[in-house]
């Protein structure tokens, strides 16, 4: 691990902290490998209304140190969340409160509706007993803090720290087949990759693209998936062009998507066609297919009325001649999502779609995307793990998209627990995801997972968690 700042996962900012604290601390829920919520320590919940929830806990957990878990510690730690600069602070973001109604029932009052809350419960929860015991905010950073999960700290030095299975560990029904777990701590990356490439780790998580640069091509197994920033373009239905359907497929059949990740990225990204196409249970239609066909961008032009002339799309309609030009709004700071909007541009412009791309500062790209003044956005965001489409569908989306159907699925999705019809009502906004294009999905970044070609098990990790199968992973 590089970059170690402390072992407190509340406080750490660090990735790989707060993937090996999966090992040491439970969430109330967590994810599969599908990105389906299921219980950890909350062995069921309910939605009791909008802005309520309520929350069973498991009754068997003790933590670490041999003290139970109660419904104290669940509120202690949201409590916490609340006051603390956490990287899960705006899991709770929320939260106003939470009543404990007895030692294993909580209920969560929300300020307002948030779709699938309880993809947010996925923070640690910690012992409100041990914190109290000392000074929360100046823990030691190597300091060994108890939890619920698999494994508990037995040591931490320097450099190093030490998990032991952990015997109070409350699923009894899973047999830990790693005894210990060494976490090596690297003051630089360089030491890091080095210690890789001698056999002396046996698996490192990384968004780094160029890690072959560093390791080598052998010896070695590897997962590469997409990773959880996905970058796309906002269409602003307001405009009088991007208004017509046709034009805005004809823009989607004309961008190659496979050009902008091999020229821009040097295939180092994957490229999307929907927002949860990374792996989550309810994306369906998977396509290899990135929906370039320029000729298929012509003739729906032609049919709806235009004629291309004098290198422009044009349309003749009660006596004002109308050509296709917009603006295509991108970050300035970012040089990767110029050269993309460039990239873009010249693609369009091949085809006689004319576009002017508007860099803006910071400030000013956040303001027009609030605004919404553009005509086409060049937006990316770090997807979360709840599979609200809200950002893209809901009220007051980026695109300023309204349809009727749109809107009644998006409230059967909010009230159903029923994983068939999740799966149906899914599978028609994907569909009109695609089919009524109100953005287009480019890519998502790659995230990798490299490992000692001796360590043998089910290795199989997402951007949530990397971990999954540990228990049955040896050499």
């Amino acid at each position: 691990m590089h970059g170690f700042d402390t072992i407190n996962p509340l406080l750490s900012n660090n990735k790989n902290v707060q993937d090996i604290s999966k090992l040491i601390y439970d969430p109330l829920i967590t994810l599969t490998s599908d990105f389906k919520a299921e219980g950890a320590l909350a062995k069921e919940w309910a939605k009791q209304n909008d802005n309520s929830y309520i929350i069973k806990l498991k009754e068997n957990v003790k933590w670490s140190d041999g003290q139970k878990f109660t419904a104290e510690d669940v509120r202690f730690t949201i409590d916490k969340l609340k006051e603390l600069p956490s990287v899960y602070s705006s899991n709770v973001q929320y939260v106003i409160s939470v009543d404990v109604v007895d030692d294993y029932t909580i209920t969560i009052n929300l300020e307002k509706e948030i779709p699938f809350f309880e993809y947010q419960l996925t923070f640690p929860i910690l012992s409100k007993d041990y914190y109290e015991s000392e000074d929360f905010a100046n823990t030691e950073k190597n300091k060994a803090p108890v939890g619920t999960g698999k494994y508990k700290i037995a040591e931490a030095q320097s450099s190093y720290i030490a998990l032991e299975k952990n015997e109070s560990w409350w699923n009894k029904e899973v047999e830990l087949t790693p005894e210990k777990i060494i976490v090596n701590l690297y003051s630089s990356v360089g030491e890091l990759y080095n210690s890789f490439k001698m056999g002396n780790i046996d698996l490192i998580a990384t968004t780094n693209t160029n890690l072959q640069e560093y390791i080598g091509t052998i010896g070695y197994g590897s997962k590469e998936l997409k990773g959880r920033e996905h970058t796309f373009l906002a269409f602003n239905m307001k405009n009088a062009f991007l208004a017509n359907l046709e034009v805005r497929k004809a823009i989607s059949y004309s961008i190659d998507k496979t050009n902008i990740v091999s020229n821009i990225f040097n295939n180092k990204c994957f490229t999307s066609s929907f927002p949860l196409d990374y792996g989550n249970w309810l994306a369906q239609m998977q396509d290899a297919s990135s929906g370039y066909n320029l000729e298929q961008a012509k003739q729906l032009l032609v049919s709806a009325g235009w004629s291309y002339r004098s290198g422009y799309w044009q349309r003749t309609q009660n006596r004002k001649t109308d050509r296709i030009v917009l603006n295509l709004l991108v970050r300035a700071s970012d040089s990767s999502k110029v050269a993309i909007a460039e990239n873009i541009k010249q693609q369009l412009e091949a085809q006689g779609i004319r576009i002017n791309i508007i860099q803006a500062g910071d400030e000013q790209y956040n303001a027009n995307i609030n605004a919404r003044n553009f005509d086409i956005a060049l937006c990316s965001m770090t997807l979360s793990p709840s599979p609200s489409l809200n950002t893209y569908f809901g009220e007051g989306n980026i695109a300023n998209y309204t349809n009727d159907e749109v809107a009644t699925i998006m409230n059967e999705v909010k009230v159903t627990t029923d994983e068939n019809i999740l799966k149906e009502k899914y599978k028609r906004l994907e569909e009109i995801y695609k089919t009524d294009i109100p953005y287009i999905s480019l890519y998502n970044n790659k995230y990798m997972v490299v490992y000692n070609s001796e360590l043998v098990g089910d290795i199989n990790p997402n951007w949530f968690n990397q971990f999954y199968g540990i228990e049955g992973w040896y050499k």
